[in-house]
C-alpha cells in the first residue's frame, strides 16, 4: 500500500524537490507510484505538474494506435483505424484520474500563499535513512500525510531542523542570482 505525503514550501522549492527524487529513484533508494508539484503564483492561479498520468496517456494512445492498426488490416484501411485507435485511447486515458487525487493537488495548491509550492508523492517503498536527509536539504512543511503518527514525526522534524532551513533558504537564493 502506498503512503501519500504532501510538503510545501514557501517558494518553488519543490520543483527542486522532485529532481532529488527523480535522482533517488534512479539510485533505486525511493519507489514512488505517483508524485505531483502544485504552485500558486502571485496572482493566485494553480498550476500543477503532474508525472503519471501523462505517462499513461502516451501509452494509451500507443495502445490504441496499434490496435486500430491491426484493426485497419482487416479492414483494408490501417492508417484511418490507426490514427483512430490512437485518438480513441488518448481520449479514454485523459478521462482517468490515476495516482494522487487531482481534486486534493488542487485543493492543496489553494491553501498555498502566493509564490508557494507543494510537493506530494504516493511513496511505495523507501529507504527512509537514506532518502530522508536528503529531502530535508529543501526544507519545508508537512501539509498531510497517511504515515504513522511516530513516522510523521520523524518526517516533520528532519524537515524544520534550523541549519538545514537556512542552508535550503542560501542555496536557493543562489540559484535565483545566477
Amino acid at each position: 500500500m502506498s503512503t501519500l505525503i504532501a510538503i510545501t514550501y514557501e517558494d518553488e522549492r519543490a520543483f527542486k524537490a522532485l529532481d532529488k527524487l527523480g535522482e533517488m529513484m534512479k539510485m533505486q533508494l525511493i519507489t514512488l507510484e505517483d508524485a505531483a508539484v502544485a504552485t500558486k503564483d502571485t496572482k493566485g492561479k494553480v498550476k500543477v505538474k503532474q508525472t503519471l498520468e501523462k505517462q499513461q496517456t502516451g501509452a494509451a494512445a500507443v495502445w490504441g494506435g496499434f490496435w486500430g492498426l491491426l484493426i485497419g488490416l482487416l479492414f483494408l484501411a490501417p492508417i484511418f483505424w490507426g490514427l483512430f485507435g490512437a485518438l480513441l485511447g488518448a481520449l479514454f486515458s485523459k478521462g482517468a484520474d490515476l495516482g494522487i487525487d487531482n481534486q486534493f493537488i488542487k485543493d492543496v495548491g489553494d491553501s498555498l500563499d502566493p509564490g508557494g509550492s507543494a510537493l506530494l508523492m504516493l511513496v511505495v517503498e523507501a529507504t527512509t535513512d537514506k532518502v530522508l536527509p536528503e529531502l530535508a536539504e529543501f526544507g519545508g512543511e508537512v501539509y498531510q500525510t497517511s504515515l504513522s503518527n511516530e513516522d510523521e514525526q520523524t518526517l516533520k522534524d528532519a524537515l524544520n531542523h534550523d541549519q538545514i532551513s537556512a542552508a535550503a533558504e542560501e542555496t536557493l537564493d543562489e540559484d535565483l542570482k545566477k
